[in-house]
Formats: structure tokens, C-alpha cells, sequence
């Protein structure tokens, strides 16, 4: 599917990822004391209850609070559409049947994938003169109860389409495609047959001019779906007699015989159908399992992608047998471009990828010109070649005998390209193991003149980011490099829109860039004491030929540390910005949280950050230091400089996602949100070689400047983390218990000789890296975890090494020695978590953790880091060796005011 469908559209992000704010501010810390011990008893009473529990409700009020709607702009830049979404959706949804096929996941209700989110109504505004909204019209005419998906705007902004589905019994709950006028906003169903439905496993519909679809469709002689047989036909067999190479990562959903193979095809293939919208519906090429379909910029022909037999049962449907077609847009073929073989041994090294055409694709400058890679590696990173891929380029329909015409030659792995026209365009390529990446210019147009290097520069460099070329919206619907124009200036000018990385954090800018001189123009700078404000697209383009300076217009963001996203819309020459959206505060009861970008070294030198929230109204040398949760996930480096760079912004609005660790706030915790945990493997070393020690080393550090800094209470910092970060939190339990009183583990892989082949950023084979599978393998030290561990998986993970087996087998190994640990496994959820039943119950079983085993902690500090020196002297690891002198080769002692609080709360726990 073509990504530039979907660049009007902007997600606002103030209830989205993990990383923060929180705290109603309700609770003194003197009475959040008693209320925590007085908690941790109602805990204890209900802790093995049966049934969903649900946390304390300054937690739920946060949790439950309405999203905010997505926006999509129009192709003329007049009209906003505001797509209103739902809280969390009740559990009944997610235990939906759901067939796991091929790697994917489908709903056969709704032929479609599974766990599908929607939108609940689309209002449209008019964008007035002065930048002010107009009055919202919503859509109108829909069935009670309507999700929307897939909403798409006409080429001339006249009409959207969209499906809508009911969840009723039988085929209302399938789904159909509907289109609604802008003008009026009536909305009417685009077939008149009751008996069409939309197919939207794979791709699902696209405009090819401003009256017709091209949809995906269930064909209509499809009968009911095959039945599995009571006996199987004979053994499930797998061969390897030719003795083949084939190494694959952990993959899950996999078609595991004849059976899955019959009804992955059932659910997946479609009839490709063109509908216009006065009714006329064609149905166009025979039924086939169409992965994607895409016209061309002038609209005459269609590119179109399907799948087929031999089918696999070791990787997914992606790397199945590939067919790429072109097609007229009124179903003719013209020419089969590729028929790829199936995919197996794809070699693990990164950046290694398939044999053959790839990256196929229309030229968004030209009316039907197509362009593709082709690697010549054999698609093994590890092959030495030069070049390493070529770029083709060539008409849809070529006169007969004429070869494809050799674009660019590069050394190191295809990235893309942007297109400008045929005297411009960047291509970019870049090289995983060494994070090298470049931009080439080059000008299609014209083969006298020779690709240059725009930009060389590694990848992990935040600081040497230049930006990347804002994409203009063209008459075709296509996105291409917006050229600038300045008065009496001939040079080819184009915006660099770029993050701005520095050390005191990202000020975003936007650069007048002259490609031919690499001279450049800084034309607006976020503002940088107190928000933080961002480019997000480009709303004076829609006209043809260069954009006039002086009538520049953008849309950007604007926010500050308590101040959430808002939209505005800033025109030249005088750079008036005018705000067109008030979106209110999502949890105004956080609104005077405290934020802090905190910068602080390791023992080796490198430079760490984090971020560090604390609740409203809390003031250290009133209050005295509080619980602490570090919540963060580790990242590979290649070299110490770029670990130590910082990232993001400390004017940034703290979003609150439903599982986030600054709901924590609320309960009176400081939050040492995402602590940089570098892994660096600088020159031909493997970052994994070290990643004990480096992991160890980086906690302490965070855990000093916390402690340091008089926010936490020493012996009341607990770890946490997701997916990879459950992994860390682990390993820090086992590694470094002297300086985590518990940890929170969510969705995490423990034993890392279950994904032999791989895992994470690890590339290296388990023969090939025994030592540090193992090593790195929390499972392998489960006798070493002596602190409390709260292990969470949903029971359907389908992410790849995170099988929710790994839980399973973590807990027994700690079990089996005795550890303080709890296994929760949550039904029907995969590798995030979505239903509101279970996220609740997360936070429940997460806040009772926190206040069982940190909150009241009596643990002697002392005792632990003597212990550790204990540790060591039998002889651990010189890392661990290294992480007990880290705090300053002293005892952590309490002061006073910690001896009286802590007393005070023992007291009142008894």
C-alpha cells in the first residue's frame, strides 16, 4: 500500500506512548503514607482472589479519560476532519474467534485483521481565512453503532470513503465500504448489492480517480470456510535432505499444516472490484491473494501485488511466493514484472533481505514510470560485493526489447528514494552494523550529470541530523520534494525539516537548504524556554510549481511540560501562527506534575540521561525522598559519544498511555522515566559481549542520581519494564540486587536459547555466541533473584521471541527456588495489552507490587551491599564487583527525617 495515502494524517499523541505525567496531587505525603500501609493490608486480603480487579481510582480516572481525535487534512488544505475515537474496548472483543495464519491474525466475522481499533464519527470543519475552524458538520446517515475504518479522502476532496461494520450476528458484522459528499456530509453505502463486503486481510480499497474504487472484495461464489477433518490425512513432515542453510528467527502464527493452508487462502483471496460511485460495479482479474494494489500517479494503470502457493511453515505470509503485476486500471494485464520464488533462508545478518526485485514502486514525479532495487549479495549482508544493490527505473508499459535503465549504483543497503523531478531526487542507503547511512543526489533527468553525496553521517548521531525534505502534496496525490523560491535568487532551494537535537535537548527547526551550495537558512526554530513546538506538514501546496517563500505556510504542534498538543498554523512572510485547535487538558488533575531532563555519567565515562517526574506539590526538602520506579528499555550503540547524546525534549507534554509507569505519580512515586541504558560495542566488539556489565553500570548510575538528588528514598526504588525492558528488569534483579527493592516484568523473553537465531539487535547465532546467550539469560540466573518479581503476559503474544511459554518457564525456574514471585498471565491478550478489564487489572496487580514490596521496604541497605561485597569476594562476576563500590564506596545511610517516616509507617502497618 502506497504510504503516501495515508500523510494527511496526524495523530495526537496526548494519550499515546509510554512516558508521562501524573499525580492528582490529592494525598499529602504524610497521609499517602497511612493510605499506602493501610492499602497494602486490602491488597493482601483480595491478592488471590478470582475475577478482574481494579486499581485505586486516582489511577482509573486517568486511565478512563476520553481520547482525543485523530485529524486528516484535505488535499486542498481547506477542510479538517476531526476522527473521534473510544476509550479502551471491553474484554468481549478481544475473545472474538480469531484464526492465527501465516503470521497474521484474522477476525473471519469481519474478514479482516483481528483487534481492529475504529473510529466512532468523523466531523468535518471548514478551515476559514483567518485559520480559525468552522463549525463541525458530521458525517451522517451511518447505522447505529458504526466503526469506521480506513477513512480516505477523493483526489479533489469532494468525497471520502471509508468501511463501517455493526457487531450483529451473521454478515452485518462484515465490513462495507461507504462514501459521504464533504459538502453535505450524507453518507450512503458505495454498493447497492447488500451482498458485496470488503476483504481487508491484506489491502483494502483505493480511489483511482475522483468517481471510482478499486476495492477488495469476498468473492461471492466463496462457500462456507473448510472444515478441519477429525483425522488427519497422515504425519506432519518437514524435510531437510538437500541439506539447506535455512536460519529463522522466532516467528509465531505460523500455518502449521494442509488445513491452515486452506483456510489462510479462504479468508485471504479477493476479487478485485471497480465501483463507481453512481453504482456501476466491474469486477476486474480472477480471485487471488492480493497484498496490495496501487494506481499510478496519471491513473491508467494499477501495480498490483499477490501471493501464492508453495506456501511456508517456518516464516510468514511476507515471505511467501511473490507476483507483481502491471495492470491497466481497467484490468488488463500488461506485463508480469516478477514472480519472487518463497523465502526462507533469508540469512539473519542485518540488513540481508530477499533475492530479486524489490521495493517495487511508481515514480511520484511522473505520470507511470516504475522503480525498484535489486540486491547483488545474493541478499546476504555478509557477502562482501560492490555495488551491494542497484536502483532500475522504467516505464510501465516499455517498448519491446528495451531493458530496464540503471538509476544508481550503491555501496551499502537501499533505503528509498524522494522524488522531486528530473532534476532532483534523493536516494538514501545506509549500513546496520556500522549505523553509516547517506543521501545521494542525483538527477533522473539526466545522465551527464553525476550522483553526489548530500549527506555521510552515522545514523546513531542525533547532533549531525540535518532534517529531512518536507514532501509537498501534488495534483496526482502524490508526495514530492517541496522546491522554494526566493526573489531574484536562482538556487534550488528545499525545507529541512529536522528534530534539532543539541545537549540541553530537541529544539525543531526548519532550514532553507540550498541543495546545489549545502549553504542553509534556519526559517523557524521551536521556541525553547518553555515549549516545545514541531513541524508537522506542509499547507501551501496546493498549487503546482514551486512554493513562493513569502507565502509559505505549516502546519505545527505546540506543548509544554503540562500544556498538551495543540495545532497551529503559521504563514510568511511575517510568521503569524494561529492556533485551530483547543483540545482540553486529558487529566487536569496531572496538569502541575513536575518535569526534569536529568543528565549524569557512568562509571566508564559515558554520559546518561533521563527523565525525571515528580508529583505536584512535592518539594524533597519539605517532603523528604519518596518511592521510586524506574521504567526504561536498553538500546545498542557502536560508539560512547552517541550513547551519550541526548534525546527528546524536557518541554515535551507528558502523555499518559493506560499502562504507563507515570500513573504512578498519582500514588505519591517519583518516576525515572526511560534512564538511558546504553549498550555499546564500539569497532569490531558486540555490544552483547558486555551487556551484563553495561546494564549494571547504567542502572547504578540512575539509581546514584536519584538517590543524590534526595527524590528517592534508597531502599525504595523499584525497576520495571515491557518486552525488552522486562528482560532488563530481570537481569537487574539477578545482577544488581543491591539496587532494585522489586521489579515489574511485562511480556518479556527470559531465556535467550529459546531464540537461537537471534534476537532483539543480536544477529550472532547461539553456536556462534554461546557465552553470551546465556550469559544474558535471566532464566540461567533465576537462583540469583532473591527480590520480588511480578511477571505479566498476555496468553496470545504473537510478538517473535516473546512466547508467553517464556513467562511460564521464568516463573517456575524462580519458583523452584524460592523466589518471591507472581505470575499473571492475561487471557486473550497479545503482546500489548488492550482490553480495559485487563489493563485495569495490570495497574491493580502493579499498584499492589509497589505497595506490598516498595512502598513499606524495611530492608537493611547496609546489610544488601554487604552482602554483595560477600557476593563477589566468593567470587561473582567482576561486573557485579564493579556495580557494589558504584555508590560511592560507602553505606547508604538514612538520614533523620527517612528513619522517622519510615518507623512512622512500620508502626502504622502493624
Amino acid at each position: 500500500m502506497s504510504a503516501s495515502r495515508f500523510n494527511n494524517l496526524v495523530t495526537i499523541n496526548a494519550v499515546a506512548a509510554e512516558g508521562g505525567s501524573g499525580s492528582n496531587g490529592s494525598l499529602s505525603s504524610s497521609s499517602s503514607s497511612t493510605a499506602a500501609a493501610t492499602t497494602t493490608v486490602d491488597y493482601e486480603d483480595s491478592a488471590l482472589d478470582a475475577g478482574y480487579r481494579l486499581p485505586p481510582q486516582e489511577i482509573r480516572d486517568i486511565v478512563d479519560a476520553p481520547p482525543l481525535p485523530a485529524l486528516s487534512f484535505s488535499p486542498h488544505r481547506d477542510k479538517i476532519l476531526f476522527l473521534k475515537r473510544r476509550s479502551l474496548p471491553p474484554l468481549p472483543e478481544l475473545a472474538r474467534p480469531e484464526e492465527k495464519l501465516a503470521g497474521i491474525r484474522i477476525d473471519g466475522n469481519c474478514n479482516t485483521r483481528s483487534r481492529m481499533s475504529f473510529y466512532t464519527g468523523i466531523g468535518i470543519h471548514q478551515l476559514l481565512d483567518d485559520g480559525a475552524l468552522g463549525p463541525e458538520k458530521e458525517v451522517h446517515g451511518l447505522p447505529d453503532g458504526a466503526k469506521i475504518n480506513f477513512v480516505t479522502w477523493s483526489n479533489d476532496g469532494r468525497h471520502l470513503s471509508f468501511s463501517v461494520r455493526v457487531d450483529e450476528d451473521n454478515n452485518s458484522s462484515k465490513l462495507r465500504i461507504w462514501v459521504a459528499e464533504v459538502e453535505t456530509g450524507k453518507a450512503r453505502p458505495l454498493f447497492q448489492s447488500p451482498d458485496i463486503y470488503l476483504n481487508a486481510v491484506f489491502d483494502n480499497f483505493v480511489w483511482v480517480d475522483n468517481s471510482t474504487l478499486l476495492v477488495c472484495t469476498i468473492p461471492l461464489s466463496r462457500g462456507d470456510p473448510p472444515k478441519k477433518p477429525l483425522v488427519p490425512s497422515g504425519p506432519k513432515i518437514q524435510s531437510n535432505e538437500q541439506q539447506n542453510v535455512v536460519q529463522v528467527r522466532t516467528f509465531q502464527d505460523l500455518l502449521k499444516d494442509e488445513y491452515d493452508e486452506d483456510l489462510f487462502e479462504y479468508y485471504a483471496t479477493t476479487q478485485l472490484v471497480l465501483s463507481s460511485l453512481d453504482g456501476t460495479v466491474k469486477p476486474i482479474g480472477p480471485p487471488a491473494i492480493y497484498t496490495s494494489m496501487d494506481p499510478s500517479p496519471d491513473h491508467k494503470y494499477l501495480l498490483i501485488t499477490s501471493i501464492h502457493r508453495p506456501y511456508s511453515f517456518i516464516v510468514p505470509c511476507g515471505r511467501f511466493p511473490k507476483k507483481v503485476d502491471v495492470w491497466t486500471t481497467d484490468g488488463k494485464f500488461v506485463r508480469e514484472l516478477c514472480d519472487l520464488p518463497l523465502a526462507e533462508a533469508i540469512p539473519i545478518a542485518f540488513n540481508s533481505v530477499r533475492k530479486g526485485m524489490r521495493s517495487i514502486s511508481w515514480r511520484a514525479d511522473k505520470p507511470s514510470t516504475l522503480y525498484w532495487a535489486e540486491t547483488q549479495d545474493g541478499g546476504d549482508a555478509k557477502v562482501e560485493v560492490c555495488p551491494r544493490d542497484i536502483v532500475y527505473t522504467q516505464p510501465a508499459e516499455p517498448p519491446e526489447g528495451e531493458q530496464p535503465k540503471i538509476l544508481h549504483r550503491l555501496d551499502l543497503r537501499y533505503g528509498g528514494i524522494s522524488w522531486c523531478d528530473d532534476s532532483l531526487a534523493l536516494v538514501y542507503e545506509s549500513w546496520y552494523k556500522t549505523r553509516r547511512i547517506r543521501t545521494w543526489v542525483i538527477s533522473p533527468g539526466s545522465e551527464d550529470v553525476n550522483p553526489r553525496i548530500l549527506f555521510d553521517r552515522s545514523s546513531e548521531d542525533a547532533y549531525s541530523d540535518p532534517g529531512s525534505p518536507m514532501l509537498r502534496r501534488t495534483s496526482a496525490g502524490t508526495y514530492v520534494i517541496a522546491k522554494v523560491k526566493k526573489e531574484n535568487d536562482e538556487g534550488t532551494y528545499v525545507l529541512l525539516n529536522g528534530s534539532g537535537a543539541t545537549p540541553n535537548g530537541n529544539i525543531p527547526f526548519l532550514d532553507l537548504f540550498d541543495i546545489n551550495t549545502s549553504s542553509k537558512e534556519r526559517i523557524w526554530e521551536s521556541e525553547k524556554e518553555k515549549y516545545y513546538e514541531s513541524v508537522v506538514a506542509l499547507m501551501s501546496d496546493e498549487n503546482e510549481g514551486d512554493l513562493d517563500i513569502n507565502q509559505l505556510k505549516i502546519l505545527t504542534s505546540k506543548e509544554s511540560k503540562t500544556e498538551n498538543t495543540q495545532y497551529y498554523i503559521q504563514s510568511w512572510p511575517d510568521k503569524k501562527a494561529c492556533q485551530i485547535t483547543n483540545f482540553p487538558h486529558p487529566y487536569p488533575q496531572l496538569a502541575a506534575l513536575q518535569k526534569e531532563m536529568v543528565r549524569y555519567e557512568r562509571k566508564d565515562g559515558v554520559q546518561l540521561t533521563a527523565t525525571l517526574y515528580l508529583p505536584p506539590e512535592y518539594d524533597p526538602a519539605r517532603d523528604g525522598p519518596l518511592p521510586c520506579l524506574v521504567w526504561s528499555y536498553p538500546g545498542e550503540f557502536k560508539s560512547k559519544d552517541a550513547a551519550g547524546q541526548v534525546r527528546g525534549s524536557p518541554n515535551e507534554f507528558a502523555g499518559i498511555g493506560p499502562t504507563s509507569s507515570l500513573l504512578w505519580l498519582a500514588r505519591r512515586f517519583a518516576i525515572l522515566s526511560g534512564p538511558t541504558i546504553p549498550i555499546i560495542g564500539e569497532g569490531d566488539e558486540e555490544a552483547n559481549d558486555r551487556y551484563v556489565e553495561q546494564l549494571v553500570a547504567s542502572a547504578e548510575a540512575a539509581v546514584e542520581e536519584v538517590i543524590r538528588r534526595g527524590v528517592a528514598h534508597p531502599n525504595k526504588i523499584a525497576v520495571g519494564g515491557h518486552s525488552y525492558g522486562a528482560f532488563m528488569t530481570a537481569n537487574l534483579l539477578a545482577h544488581a540486587p543491591h539496587l532494585f527493592c522489586c521489579g515489574v516484568a511485562r511480556s518479556g523473553a527470559y531465556n535467550r536459547t529459546l531464540t537461537p537465531f537471534g534476537f532483539q539487535n543480536e544477529d550472532r547465532t547461539l553456536w556462534e555466541a554461546t557465552t553470551t546467550y546465556v550469559e544474558m539469560s535471566p532464566f540461567m540466573s533465576a537462583n540469583k533473584i532473591k527480590k520480588p518479581i511480578l511477571l505479566i503476559h498476555g496468553e496470545e503474544d504473537n510478538n517473535p521471541g516473546t512466547l508467553t511459554m517464556q513467562s511460564d518457564r521464568f516463573f517456575n525456574a524462580l519458583k523452584g527456588h524460592g523466589a518471591l514471585s507472581r505470575l499473571v498471565i492475561l487471557p486473550f491478550e497479545s503482546h500489548g495489552y488492550a482490553a480495559r478489564e485487563s489493563i485495569m487489572h495490570v495497574l491493580w496487580e502493579t499498584d499492589r507490587w509497589l505497595q506490598k514490596y516498595c512502598v513499606p521496604n524495611t530492608s537493611d541497605t547496609k546489610v544488601e551491599l554487604e552482602a554483595c561485597k560477600d557476593d563477589v569476594s566468593k567470587g561473582t562476576t567482576d561486573s557485579e564487583s564493579k556495580a557494589v563500590g558504584a555508590t560511592g564506596g560507602g553505606v547508604l545511610e538514612l538520614t533523620d527525617l527517612e528513619h522517622e517516616r519510615f518507623h512512622s509507617l512500620h508502626r502504622s502497618s502493624l
